[in-house]
């Protein structure tokens, strides 16, 4: 074969944009051991016949154990499981420990919760340069509605699915103020925000709680026993400003308390935090009915992305906040 002038890093770096799935391959070596790895470089073959296939590297401690099995299972990773999917891919340790395990049509280790499961039994194997190329035969599977885990340029990333429909539109000005504005940003998520907490004012107005109480309460609820000042470090990005009189407010409903000038939240305070938690939860779980788990997990991930990004001076307070 001809030497190629072909720098392997940067070839390595393009065909990481192709973005894949994530799977863990399992199987028993000649001493009845479980073996697994983490690998993207699964493919499907053929239809008729079931071939599917997957390249292991020549210089893997696992080769002996996969060249000479007849069987062996593709786990194809939900989301969830980014976990698993760094234990599988290190090395020295048992990656298996904890694990409850499925029986399958063969031996092989068969991983639980995953998008899609296949069984297989090794069709051929060929040499595909520095990896060795797996084909296998599909004998059984399975799939959950799970969205799945995704490798691209070398990072884990989620999937969402593009409409094949340009968004409805009720009424004429709403196409006329649309044509201008569809495709901005700004529009997009003012818009998606309004329309998505119009059951959460109908809660908050219940209470009696203004935007700005729900601000103070929803610091507080993560960080109590500060300041006025600490709490408006923590709302600044909302344009809004809480003053003296929001707070009193809410000391006189029994939401809050002050001490030497600093703010916590009572008995009372906590649970009216916690049914505006569990309204927005029944909120994102209505959204996810209607989008999809996948498509709400990244929604999220780039939001979380955009705040960090437009924000970087934004309080440690919210990094854990769900």
């Amino acid at each position: 074969m001809q030497q190629s002038n072909i720098d392997p890093k940067a070839l390595r770096n393009a065909l990481g944009t192709f973005t894949t799935g994530v799977t863990i391959i399992t199987t028993k070596d000649g001493e009845g051991q479980a073996v697994g790895l983490t690998a993207n470089s699964f493919n499907s073959v053929s239809l008729d016949p079931p071939l599917v296939l997957w390249s292991l590297a020549k210089t893997a401690l696992s080769v002996p154990a996969f060249t000479s099995a007849t069987h062996w299972n593709v786990h194809v990773l939900s989301s969830a499981q980014q976990e698993l999917s760094n234990r599988f891919a290190s090395k020295g340790e048992d990656k298996f420990s904890g694990l409850e395990l499925d029986k399958g049509v063969s031996d092989a280790p068969l991983l639980q919760q995953c998008t899609a499961r296949f069984q297989c039994r090794t069709a051929f194997t060929h040499d595909g340069g520095d990896h060795i190329i797996f084909i296998g035969e599909v004998i059984a599977f399975d799939q959950q509605d799970l969205p799945p885990l995704a490798f691209q340029s070398g990072q884990y990333a989620v999937t969402a699915k593009k409409p094949w429909q340009e968004l409805k539109l009720s009424s004429a000005s709403e196409a006329l103020e649309c044509s201008y504005s569809e495709d901005l940003l700004g529009y997009l998520l003012g818009r998606a925000h309004f329309q998505m907490l119009g059951r959460m004012q109908k809660t908050l107005s219940e209470q009696n709680i203004t935007a700005m109480h729900f601000f103070a309460l929803s610091v507080l609820a993560i960080q109590d026993d500060i300041g006025l000042n600490e709490i408006n470090a923590h709302v600044d990005y909302t344009g809004q400003k809480i003053e003296t009189q929001h707070m009193e407010e809410l000391i006189t409903q029994g939401a809050v308390q002050q001490i030497d000038g600093r703010y916590l939240l009572t008995e009372k305070g906590h649970q009216a935090a916690l049914l505006h938690i569990s309204e927005a939860k029944v909120i994102e779980q209505e959204m996810v009915a209607q989008l999809g788990e996948g498509d709400v997990m990244a929604l999220k991930v780039i939001l979380k992305r955009l705040i960090q990004q437009t924000d970087p001076g934004l309080p440690d307070l919210w990094a854990n906040a769900s």
